[in-house]
């Protein structure tokens, strides 16, 4: 006796609820894939090698192309810009004398709220460097030798005043968490210069005093596909773990490992169009990659011992900011597209006349020497260099210290079309507030992304149906920071 329901043949049937369901999955998958990356629609077979390696969603520039890459040294913690780069000699009259209430009335404060306020005066002094007479604190005799090449922003605001926020503003544009970072947008519109590492690379490293912690979701994708995630390596020892193959496993047999994964994960794309497939098949073709790409990146044998001095590096791989730079350029000489290095170190509640001078001990030497290499190397020219922390501090004291300040901090920038020997804006005399062309993060990443050849109101993702971008609905273009 025949079943009344037959399975099988239930399943292989097309009716028209299955046909329109499948339809549109179909139909919508394709648009989808083509607006991701065009491989995904190209028909590939199950059996093909995995997909080749991103090349951006952009397919022509939108602005005059003047950076190829950014190396964003983060100063966590949040440096105080009256000891950097905006010099303030009435605050250093005022100093320890009650802050004037006009400046804070009605004002948000993070730990000073309802405390009597009064003045801390910078504890060091500035000198006029370079043909330009840029300002900047004596705590920084090496990047005075290289003032010329900065481009000194006097009048950054940020809207966030805790350190995890702030620093997740400043690299997503905003604190709601599942959103992409900056390196993420760079990837995903430009793609990468390599296939042998990622183009998204973050390093860390660490100071003696005002260790601010750092968070992996400052470099996440967010609701962009994964594959677009910054990748950590590792600050000392081995840059990656377990790059090599376990004792037994040739390389041959590791490329059939990896093609066999590939071919199976390919099938599986046939029938579902998930980018986080296309992101697995790349990730096992770069790590396979990667296993000789990473030693030979790393070895810094060839490296000569006057480029090690300097840098200041002491030992290669030591964990420290000066191997992080000296990394920074040899990634970028191998086509990454975004580097960042987080220093934690600027994290200064108190103690700050002995825990600035150490922090700036360790990014002053790192940070003109790279500037120089890049330079020697003809490479400043498309490197677009970007220091600076997530917020100020406040010209009021915190005890022995500063505390969090929104309304007033310094960046700058070198290379990659910034205008070299240049100061953009000015804070009030006592440096409480930017007044003078205001620079807000939204701009900075307006103007970044210019520098790139991108229109930031153009680079965009669709996301729970809005068209979703770094700069958010804001952003203005500050044209004279470009050269």
């Amino acid at each position: 006796m025949k079943p009344l329901h037959d399975p099988t043949a239930f399943a292989l049937s097309v009716n028209r609820r299955t046909f329109l369901q499948r339809s549109a999955y179909g139909l919508g998958g394709v648009a989808f894939a083509s607006l991701l990356d065009r491989t995904l629609a190209a028909g590939e077979s199950g059996a093909s090698t995995a997909p080749a390696s991103w090349k951006g969603i952009l397919r022509e520039a939108q602005f005059p192309v003047r950076a190829k890459r950014v190396i964003h040294l983060c100063m966590a913690g949040g440096p105080s810009h009256l000891e950097t780069f905006d010099w303030k000699p009435k605050l250093k009259a005022l100093h320890d004398q009650p802050f004037p209430e006009s400046f804070t009335r009605g004002q948000q404060l993070a730990q000073l709220q309802n405390k009597v306020l009064k003045a801390r005066g910078p504890f060091c002094n500035f000198t006029r460097s370079g043909q330009a007479g840029i300002e900047i604190s004596d705590l920084f005799p090496h990047l005075q030798t290289v003032a010329d090449e900065l481009c000194v922003i006097r009048s950054m605001q940020t809207e966030q005043i805790n350190h995890d926020p702030a620093h997740a503003f400043m690299n997503s544009g905003s604190i709601v968490k599942g959103r992409p970072s900056m390196g993420s947008w760079l990837l995903y519109g430009l793609g990468s210069e390599t296939e042998n590492l990622p183009g998204f690379v973050v390093l860390t490293s660490a100071g003696r005093f005002g260790l601010q912690p750092v968070s992996a979701r400052q470099w996440s994708s967010g609701f962009l596909p994964s594959k677009f995630q910054g990748i950590q390596l590792q600050s000392r020892g081995d840059a990656v773990h377990y790059v090599g193959n376990p004792d037994g496993v040739c390389q041959s047999t590791q490329r059939q490992v990896v093609e066999e994964i590939n071919r199976l994960n390919g099938i599986l794309a046939t029938d579902h169009v998930d980018p986080e497939i296309q992101t697995r098949r790349a990730q096992y073709e770069l790590a396979f990659r990667m296993q000789s790409s990473v030693p030979e990146l790393t070895d810094f044998s060839k490296e000569p011992r006057t480029v090690l001095d300097e840098y200041g590096v002491k030992e290669p791989g030591d964990g420290s900011f000066a191997s992080n730079c000296l990394l920074a350029r040899r990634l970028a000489e191998r086509g990454v597209r975004m580097i960042q290095l987080y220093h934690r170190a600027w994290d200064h509640h108190g103690d700050i006349e002995k825990a600035m001078p150490s922090a700036a001990a360790d990014v002053d030497r790192p940070t003109a020497a790279l500037i120089r290499d890049l330079k020697q190397r003809g490479m400043l020219d498309d490197t677009l260099i970007l220091w600076g922390g997530e917020f100020g501090r406040t010209p009021m004291g915190q005890g022995t210290g500063r505390d969090h300040h929104i309304l007033a901090f310094s960046v700058f920038m070198a290379g990659g079309g910034s205008r070299p020997g240049f100061v953009y804006g000015a804070t009030d005399e006592l440096g409480y507030r930017s007044v003078d062309n205001v620079v807000s993060v939204h701009d900075l990443h307006a103007t970044m992304l210019a520098l790139m050849g991108i229109d930031h109101k153009r680079l965009n993702y669709k996301f729970q149906g809005l068209d979703a971008r770094l700069t958010g609905i804001a952003g203005t273009l500050a044209k004279p920071l470009m050269a």
